[in-house]
């Protein structure tokens, strides 16, 4: 009788087993959000690079059929009245950027330039993203 006691007593884990795989599995768990915080960024990073091209192969396919580069990105959505257009340039409107903000979208001396604020959300920094 005092067999079975003691076989029934030693069936459960104890608070300290249990304690020990909850603080492995802490430990596991703050290793992983570390490892992975930095690649959400990266990859923000990527898919802006990936909307910038998309929008500068818009532009110049717009510029291939009108022979001018457009005024503004709104352009490449809906007709702004040049001579042979023949868009819409962009599927499913203008895209912002992995942030939430538009793309800036400048013109000088025949050529162009696609910007993102990049993560700090702002124009001008050293995190910009642009099309060259």
């Amino acid at each position: 009788m005092k067999q079975k006691k003691q076989e029934r007593a030693r069936g459960g884990f104890t608070l300290i087993e249990v304690l020990l795989v909850v603080a492995i599995l802490g430990i596991l768990a703050s290793v992983v959000v570390v490892n992975l915080s930095g690649k959400q960024e990266k990859s923000m990073i990527q898919a802006a690079r990936a909307s910038i091209a998309s929008i500068a192969t818009a532009v110049d396919v717009y510029e291939v059929d009108t022979g001018r580069f457009p005024p503004n990105l709104q352009a490449l959505v809906t007709s702004d009245g040049s001579p042979n257009w023949s868009g819409p340039y962009l599927r499913g409107g203008l895209p912002k950027d992995p942030w939430g903000n538009e793309f800036s979208y400048t013109t000088s001396e025949g050529n162009y330039k696609v910007t993102s604020g990049g993560p700090d959300r702002s124009l001008g920094g050293a995190d910009d993203i642009t099309s060259f």
